[in-house]
């Protein structure tokens, strides 16, 4: 403010409160002594005048120095341009303050933006957009909340109440009441009590009391990801639209922050995944331990689920084993059979296509009965035109949907579990094949030359026998005829069961199925029986004695694997002259004094059905000896 060439025009400029010159404070001409060429006459510099105000109709006493009259030249102001003056002195004195305060406030906004910027992990960067929204408008107790697909909260991050008030409290809210306007209409909310709303559904038991409430939406991109809310501004006050302003301005950072943070996320699982799919495929190709295992342990981690399992298809039957399961309730899920067509897990292999239920109970599949689970996801394993079985992942009641992102990646990983049997079945197969044709190719040259040379020295030594004139050498020739014969009838054993475990020979496989038998008992016993074959089992017996031959040998074998406490066990099975014996001798500790003869019985009704007799008889050397002979047809 510059004053003119006089005081009048210097007082005029003046402002006001309200805008306007201050026309009514004019000092009074005669107070001033002789007027100078400007309309007005200072004191010299270096006097020892002061400068006075008087107040028209009051004292004059205005005087520093003492009391008495204002000496000329006192200036002297009217009492309402004083009071005008201070109020204005008073407003420019507020505006400062909140001038002040809002450059404290934006600071603080600049300091809650890179506070929620400063880390990539999803839980941490929520909790801190909490934190900050509460130290930004002073707020009592601040949450925020995950919208799930469903439209309900599935996370719910919050601040401000004590761990014991929060069990008090018990379930987290579900979105519902006021908190659920946001959801409906992604606008902010400001209330001074959330009571008087009609949204309004109350607080359960052990809450602590709230009534103003501001609440804002979180954008991600286009999407709302979640609400803030607010409650309690502190001091009793309510909260303002520069409160609204700052945690919406807030909230579009706390979006970026928080979209970053789940691109970071899911790099991350995608990682996992892939790191997984590849540790599978190393483990099966490097023909590693119990890979079924490693299969469903390293799905249900990364998945993050509580419940893994997997589900193999058994086609003659038309059903699903649960062989394999790990996680929470896995020794009741393992081992059970489901049928193809009122299973989940059979829903998805037969349509070829991943399953994802948000609760598993309301479907009513046959593999959750009596678990404890409600988001499931299964993925078949598809494997070219084959599903050989599927991927089951469950999560306990209450806990976080499957994401489309879990499905997308868990599909890629059976996609690629399933190639890696598969081609872990190939191999295994190949080596199979070549194990075969190994034992194919031994079996023939045994044929062709061993058992050929033997022959030939058995009958040289057996004309040489004939020719002997004395009688020692010739029955010694004898005993060495008889036991090349023996070992032939070995050589021949050899040649059977080399090609007869994988392929039966020709006529009913009689020998296929009895050396299955004896593959079969041999944990039982803790070791294999010796099994002979001789003469033509699989081409002269009867398909019906067989059957009676097949189940003859099993009991047998059952019975003493169960009561004989045998370390050594000798079957031998008998084609000649029209009829077919099965013996079973044992070391074991012979018959016991059991009244119980059920098994022995069936084993007589069989051979007295068929015109053939059945005998029980301490064996040779102890133990156990049981003989049935039938005809062969």
């Amino acid at each position: 403010m510059r004053c003119g060439s006089s005081l009048d025009q210097c007082v005029d400029a003046m402002p006001t409160t309200d805008g306007w010159p201050a026309r009514g404070i004019r000092p009074h001409r005669d107070q001033f002594g002789p007027a100078s060429a400007g309309g007005y006459s200072p004191r010299r510099p270096g006097t020892d005048a002061e400068h006075h105000l008087a107040v028209p109709g009051g004292p004059r006493s205005g005087s520093v120095r003492g009391h008495g009259a204002p000496s000329p030249g006192d200036l002297i102001f009217p009492a309402v341009a004083r009071l005008e003056l201070d109020e204005l002195l008073a407003q420019l004195v507020d505006r400062a303050q909140d001038v002040l305060s809002t450059q404290g406030r934006l600071r603080g906004l600049l300091r809650a933006n890179r506070v929620i910027t400063a880390d990539l992990s999803l839980d941490v960067v929520l909790r801190r957009i909490v934190e900050s929204a509460c130290e930004l408008v002073d707020a009592r107790y601040g949450a925020l909340g995950v919208i799930a697909r469903d439209g309900h909260l599935e996370q719910f991050v919050h601040v401000g109440m004590d761990p014991s008030m929060v069990e008090a409290i018990g379930s987290t809210p579900r979105g519902d009441g006021v908190l659920g306007l946001l959801t409906e209409e992604p606008t902010p909310v400001r209330l001074d009590d959330i009571a008087d709303h009609p949204h309004a559904v109350g607080f359960p038991s052990g809450h602590p009391p709230m009534q103003g409430f501001l609440g804002v939406p979180i954008r991600v991109r286009n999407e709302i990801f979640g609400n803030l809310y607010l409650t309690e501004k502190r001091g009793g006050a309510e909260f303002t639209t520069e409160d609204e302003e700052l945690v919406l301005a807030l909230a579009a950072n706390a979006g970026v922050a928080i979209d970053n943070a789940r691109l970071f996320g899911e790099a991350q699982h995608r990682q996992q995944w892939s790191q997984a799919s590849a540790d599978i495929t190393r483990h099966l190709l490097a023909d590693g331990d119990d890979p079924l295992e490693l299969i469903v342990r390293r799905a249900g981690n990364v998945a993050r689920a509580d419940t893994s399992a997997l589900a193999l298809c058994d086609p003659a039957a038309g059903a699903l084993s649960f062989d394999v399961a790990d996680g929470h309730d896995a020794d009741r899920l393992r081992g059970r059979h489901v049928p193809m067509d009122a299973s989940l897990a059979g829903r998805a292999v037969r349509e070829r296509a991943p399953l994802v239920v948000g609760d598993a109970r309301s479907l009513g599949g046959s593999e959750v009965d009596g678990l404890d689970v409600g988001p499931i996801m299964i993925v078949p394993l598809i494997a070219s035109q084959v599903t050989s079985g599927a991927l089951f992942l469950g999560r306990r009641r209450g806990s976080g949907l499957f994401s489309d992102e879990d499905l997308e990646l868990a599909a890629a990983f059976a996609a690629h579990v399933a190639l890696a049997l598969e081609l872990a079945r190939t191999r295994a197969a190949r080596g199979r094949l070549s194990l075969l044709e190994d034992r194919d190719r031994i079996a023939r040259d045994l044929h062709d030359h061993v058992m050929q040379r033997l022959f030939a020295v058995a009958m040289g030594l057996q004309g040489l026998a004939a020719s002997e004139e004395r009688t020692a050498r010739a029955e010694r020739m004898n005993t060495y005829v008889e036991d090349l014969d023996e070992t032939v009838r070995e050589i021949r054993q050899t040649i059977f069961e080399l090609r007869g475990r994988s392929t039966p020979a020709t006529g009913s496989g009689l020998r296929a199925k009895i050396l299955g038998i004896i593959d079969d008992m041999a944990d039982a016993f803790g070791f294999t029986p010796r099994l002979h074959l001789d003469g033509p089992v699989d081409s002269a017996i009867d398909a019906a004695v067989g059957d009676h031959l097949v189940a003859v040998v099993r009991e047998t074998l059952s019975n003493a694997a169960r009561h004989a406490q045998a370390h050594a066990v000798e079957v031998t099975v008998t084609a000649a002259d029209g009829r077919v014996s099965a013996e079973v001798v044992d070391d074991g500790v012979g018959m016991g004094p059991t009244t119980r003869r059920s098994g022995l019985a069936n084993l007589r009704s069989r051979a007295e059905g068929l015109g053939g007799t059945f005998v029980i008889e301490p064996g040779p050397h102890g133990g156990t000896r049981v003989r049935w002979s039938v005809p062969t047809s």
